[in-house]
């Protein structure tokens, strides 16, 4: 869950049904709790639901539409946009704590009790009956859906022990609760609903619409109060897919969600979401991944996106970057680790190692039978360079490099490669001409301008010469010359 750590419960916090009563609590739907929150949030203008980068003038003001209607809907995206997430992130507008009935399956509360167990707990200790403090980060229930979900998990069962116990079938007590009553209160997710089969579809009619259940033919009346929330893809979410009619029409509201749509917007992304920010441990300190890297990154993802040779049902996920840019910053701490840097930074050399690792994460429209098809990493190898070569133009446009390239005029070469340490690169070149302004160019900050920082820029530049054609380059496995 993406909500912090719980704080203590209310102070003084009421502990029985009396104590509540006399604090002047009262119930309050969970619709109407999180139109309430949201409304709050949106006054003080602060963000509705923080941490989700590229959707505030798109996807936001919907979603906060349909809460403060009272709706519950459903995402439609391709994967990796970000669809759970965003559910996961609804949990924040709960309040932080809400009393329920001590020993209640369905988080009652006192207040508002809905089972036979609790009007008879109630009936037996009136204002002495004991109550508890529920944290939201406990009201949200969660199912990826599966073709082998069944009504039971989702709803529920007669538990055949009850019976055994001298029960009847109509007894609402025999009773085994599934996951949708058991988050009554609360916020319930079903990711991939089109995945559920018709009749386990047809099983959250009720919940929908009459905010009951039906369990093997008896009518259970329990009205439930939760927010039903699902994500899908958008091809599997239409009545030709796998998704029944009836189900679509309960649902009040559909939102599309979609990927970054700004560049910026792709960077801040993977600036929240890749674990970059670890440490090394004692050998060395926490790694940096120049911005100039995130960029190529970030602009490699769009390129595949975009890519005719890709899939474009199946889109490519935002864990594509994050995993690419996880991976950049790996190659850098292994670097280090061998070579005995002190600081390991990320450099150009690292990013052939993105290619492999993330080959797994994209489908490609043309893909032959052999799963070794090596046409497919060419297409990611040559997308690789076009986003470095944008990155260059973008951040080195009009910067002179002249100095740069007349070391090589003799012919003279640089050896570079994942092994090789900075002050190695470095000392090939000696005096670097225009060094500060480059750093400056890609946004190194002055206090930050070690020999780990100034080869990483070297070797940036070096590229960004060959892919313009203004310099030659070799490359043979991890070993890479620039140069004649």
């Amino acid at each position: 869950m993406t909500d912090p750590a719980p704080s203590a419960t209310p102070s003084p916090a009421p502990t029985t049904l009396g104590e509540l009563r006399d604090s002047g609590a009262t119930f309050r739907p969970v619709k109407a709790e999180l139109r309430a929150n949201l409304l709050a949030r949106l006054g003080r203008g602060e963000p509705s639901l923080p941490g989700m980068v590229g959707f505030e003038d798109t996807v936001l003001p919907e979603v906060e539409r349909a809460l403060i209607a009272g709706h519950d809907l459903v995402l439609l995206g391709e994967r990796g946009q970000g669809k759970t997430r965003l559910i996961r992130t609804l949990v924040g507008l709960l309040d932080e704590w809400t009393p329920v009935l001590v020993g209640s399956e369905l988080n009652e509360h006192p207040l508002h009790p809905i089972s036979v167990w609790a009007h008879r707990q109630i009936a037996e200790h009136g204002d002495a009956t004991p109550v508890g403090w529920l944290h939201r980060s406990d009201r949200f229930g969660e199912k990826l859906a599966t073709p082998d979900t069944s009504v039971g998990d989702l709803i529920g069962d007669v538990d055949p022990i009850k019976v055994a116990e001298g029960r009847t079938l109509g007894d609402p007590e025999t009773v085994h609760y599934g996951l949708v009553p058991r988050t009554n209160r609360g916020i319930f997710s079903v990711n991939e609903l089109p995945d559920l089969a018709e009749r386990i579809q047809v099983a959250l009619l009720n919940v929908l619409e009459e905010r009951d259940i039906q369990i093997r033919g008896y009518r259970v009346r329990l009205p439930l109060d939760l927010l039903l929330v699902a994500s899908a893809n958008p091809e599997d979410y239409t009545n030709r897919g796998r998704i029944i009619t009836p189900l679509k029409d309960r649902f009040g509201a559909e939102v599309r969600t979609h990927y970054p749509i700004e560049l910026a917007d792709e960077i801040a992304l993977l600036h929240q979401e890749a674990q970059t920010s670890w440490t090394g441990g004692d050998t060395f300190g926490t790694p940096i991944v120049p911005e100039h890297l995130v960029e190529i990154i970030a602009r490699f993802t769009r390129l595949v996106r975009e890519s005719s040779h890709v899939d474009q049902r199946s889109g490519v996920s935002a864990r594509f970057a994050i995993a690419g840019l996880e991976t950049v910053t790996a190659s850098a701490v292994r670097r280090a680790a061998i070579a005995g840097e002190t600081r390991p930074v990320a450099r150009v050399v690292d990013l052939p190692s993105v290619v492999p690792a993330s080959r797994g994460k994209v489908e490609f429209a043309d893909a032959g039978s052999d799963p070794d098809d090596e046409r497919e990493l060419e297409v990611l190898e040559h997308l690789l360079r076009q986003a470095t070569a944008q990155t260059f133009r973008a951040r080195c446009a009009g910067l002179d490099l002249t100095g740069l390239q007349e070391h090589f005029t003799g012919g003279e070469t640089v050896e570079s490669g994942e092994l090789v340490p900075a002050p190695a690169l470095l000392g090939q070149l000696g005096t670097i001409p225009k060094l500060a302004e480059l750093l400056g160019r890609l946004g190194v900050p002055e206090g930050e301008q070690s020999a780990e920082q100034a080869a990483a820029a070297v070797e940036f530049a070096l590229e960004g010469l060959y892919l313009t054609r203004r310099l030659a380059k070799d490359t043979d496995g991890t070993r890479t010359v620039y140069g004649a």
